[in-house]
């Protein structure tokens, strides 16, 4: 446990984690802990770093996601799964039956549509105000360099943290035996991070653009949750470190059944085009088992930019 500078409260010091990264300690902390010689986030503008956003938009215009590998330099993977191993516990486990939409089960829709078709959710989440500020991957949500990058590589002029107290950044949790089912995300673009993998299964599983801000495409994503779209299935095996962009509101994704006896962490850093968006009343107490009253003051008053579903 000293070996990864860790305090008695169980959260990882930033000057320990700089002599861990090799003693740097006059580094910034965002390119301590980011490989720069592949993607120079201390570069803004430059033909390297134009190089990687252009592989980042055409890999995102053609299939909605894009991983970049060896995102986080390899001698601090072991810090980033120890961090996730000690925030994991304070998760919010529950096995809950949902749909697609993550909205309620007895929503009125038509017979037919996909909504009424049943999953079972038993991935776990811990928020954002249970994430330490000194952890990997707080300091890396909150860090301008590493916004600025992430939306140019979206093709945005900005982006904002979301200003949910809860779902802005969060560790996705799925322990052996669960999954996280087929679901739609909130937020028009997610950037996730695997920092812990699985001993098998845990693949993340999407259907590219299924849906479009104008047309829900009801039949193609009943035929995925039926089990007849497998055409429309794509796979990634993703790895510690690994970041991916990932275009979730139009793509309806999941978290394969994990196998084994290790947990699957990844972390999850929500963003947005708008400023003030907060997550509903409904799927954030499914996520998280509470709400408070930013959630509850925000209610009926959301900030979207399209008018599906969820």
């Amino acid at each position: 446990m000293t070996s990864t500078g860790e305090r008695a409260d169980g959260h990882d010091t930033a000057a320990a984690r700089a002599e861990n990264a090799g003693g740097h300690g006059d580094w910034p902390a965002l390119h301590r802990t980011i490989d720069t010689g592949r993607y120079p986030l201390d570069e803004p503008g430059s033909a390297d770093w134009q190089r990687v956003v252009a592989r980042a938009r055409s890999e995102l215009a053609a299939d909605g996601c894009c991983v970049l590998s060896g995102f986080i330099r390899p001698e601090l993977l072991d810090t980033l799964r120890a961090e996730g191993e000690a925030l994991a516990p304070h998760a919010y486990y529950t096995v809950e039956k949902v749909n697609a939409y993550n909205i309620p089960l007895d929503a009125d829709l038509p017979p037919d549509h996909p909504g009424n078709i049943v999953l079972e959710r038993g991935n776990a989440f811990v928020a954002r105000d249970l994430i330490p500020a000194e952890a990997l991957i707080q300091t890396l949500y909150t860090n301008p360099d590493f916004q600025r990058f992430i939306a140019d590589c979206f093709g945005l002029p900005g982006l904002h943290e979301f200003a949910d107290p809860l779902a802005g950044l969060c560790l996705n949790v799925v322990a052996p035996g669960m999954s996280h089912p087929w679901h739609f995300d909130t937020n028009a673009f997610t950037v996730s991070m695997l920092t812990a993998a699985p001993e098998a299964g845990g693949v993340f599983e999407y259907c590219p653009a299924i849906r479009t801000p104008e047309e829900e495409n009801l039949a193609a994503v009943r035929s995925v949750l039926t089990g007849g779209g497998e055409h429309l299935i794509r796979r990634l095996e993703l790895r510690p470190g690994d970041l991916q962009l990932f275009q979730g509101r139009f793509s309806l994704h999941r978290v394969s059944p994990v196998q084994g006896t290790t947990q699957r962490h990844s972390a999850i850093f929500a963003y947005s085009e708008q400023a003030g968006v907060i997550g509903n009343v409904e799927r954030t107490r499914q996520l998280f088992g509470r709400v408070l009253p930013d959630h509850l003051a925000a209610a009926g008053n959301a900030v979207r930019g399209d008018r599906l579903l969820d």
